[in-house]
């Protein structure tokens, strides 16, 4: 008996076409402020794909304007191998080639470009209405992968981001100025092929995690497997200087793939993040993500790590003009829930869909709403959903979309009068 992959069918399938469709129905109102786009980024294979991780990027898009949805688009990021699939990370030569890309996990707007990210390859930049306009190298001076998860200084407009390899150097830190301008590229020491996924940033330190999950030419699918001796720790370099010694302080074996923030706390630096106590490792079933707490003692050199809730989650979101700094509230999917966690005071607050509707990540939209797919079962499509980030007990708007949008990556809300908007 064949049996499918969970990652090609439910929600995980991918869809076949691409669809425009004009002014969207709305349940509730939505908020007048909400002027620009949500765009979120997923795999959409086209063929057969050995893991979620590794299909075609596509991006779903929703455009709001005074109070109305004006338009719903999804569409392929139209990378060198999504034209021509044998050319997945390498070049008709075998070589390494960064412009072969799957471009399937994040949508970030910075200094007039959008751009659609995947940790393997170069950016893709695409146009708000989600055409591909091709690779981006930051004018031929960006030589390694780019993280899917940059972040952007909301103090300096700086864009901070890095890029790994199986090869040395195995770790690149990148910082870009406000303009885009690629200004900083630097090798970060670390002892192997570690899968970087995220990092984080506070307003006077970049933060890195040099986790075991290691990189493994030989596995099927997603090239990568737990290394139970490879050991775990947190990297912090001055952000005053760039080119300095990293300070490495050890943590309990764990991996994590997304940071919520960090932000300094006197001489120590507080780090919220959602780890897995290990992860893809032979002969052991993968362990839930669940959010904790690191305190990391700049002077002692110590790390005091805390579990602040048991209930499995992913996809951490701050109001990213906030990051770096000390947010008190910070939000995650779980489950069938949106939870809004006070990071200062403890305690959280959740919305929970009615059976059978399922919700991804949830992205900030300033002053106080978050938007989200959210799948319905029932009739196997999707809506986007607005919520009051401040009373989570009921949405504020429901947009039913022509289509279903599969289980996906990461987005972002780029409001009008952003810059590039």
């Amino acid at each position: 008996m064949t049996r499918t992959s969970f990652h090609l069918k439910g929600n995980y399938a991918p869809v076949a076409d691409e669809l425009t469709a004009f002014d969207l129905p709305v349940t509730g109102a939505i908020p007048p402020e909400l002027t620009g786009w949500y765009l979120r980024n997923g795999p959409n294979p086209r063929d057969e794909s050995a893991h979620w991780f590794t299909g075609d990027g596509m991006i779903h898009g929703v455009r709001l304007e005074n109070g109305r949805a004006a338009w719903y688009r999804n569409r392929w990021v139209r990378t060198r191998s999504f034209e021509d699939p044998s050319m997945r990370l390498r070049g008709p030569d075998g070589s390494r080639d960064l412009t072969a890309s799957l471009a399937n996990t994040h949508v970030v707007n910075h200094a007039g470009r959008t751009l659609a990210l995947v940790e393997s390859s170069l950016p893709y930049e695409v146009t708000h209405e989600l055409e591909t306009v091709g690779p981006y190298d930051f004018h031929g001076k960006l030589h390694t992968a780019m993280t899917a998860h940059p972040k952007i200084c909301p103090e300096t407009g700086e864009l901070h981001f890095f890029g790994y390899d199986v090869r040395e150097p195995y770790v690149t830190y990148h910082r870009a100025d406000a303009a885009g301008e690629l200004q900083l590229s630097r090798p970060i020491d670390v002892p192997g092929p570690t899968m970087m996924h995220d990092f984080t940033l506070t307003s006077r330190h970049v933060v890195f995690l040099d986790l075991p999950v290691v990189f493994d030419g030989a596995r099927d699918g997603m090239p990568y497997h737990w290394d139970a001796g490879y050991g775990a720790r947190i990297g912090v370099l001055s952000r005053e200087d760039p080119h300095g010694e990293v300070r490495w302080f050890t943590v309990d074996p764990c991996y994590v793939f997304h940071t919520l923030n960090a932000h300094e706390a006197g001489e120590t630096i507080v780090l919220h993040v959602v780890r897995y106590a290990h992860l893809w490792w032979p002969g052991h079933e993968d362990a839930p993500s669940t959010l904790w707490r690191w305190t990391i003692d700049l002077r002692a050199g110590t790390v005091r790590e805390e579990q602040l809730d048991d209930r499995p989650c992913e996809f951490p979101r701050i109001d990213d003009r906030l990051a770096g700094l000390d947010v008190r509230y910070g939000h995650v999917t779980a489950g069938d829930a949106l939870v809004r966690y006070d990071l200062h005071a403890g305690g959280s607050a959740a919305h929970t869909f009615t059976e059978g509707r399922t919700p991804g990540e949830a992205v900030f939209a300033p002053p106080n709403w978050l938007i989200t797919y959210v799948y319905d079962r029932a009739r196997d499509s999707s809506d986007l959903v607005i919520l009051d980030a401040t009373d989570l007990r009921a949405p504020v708007a429901t947009v039913a979309l022509p289509s279903r949008v599969p289980a996906g990556f990461h987005g972002n809300w780029i409001a009008d009068g952003h810059p590039g908007a």
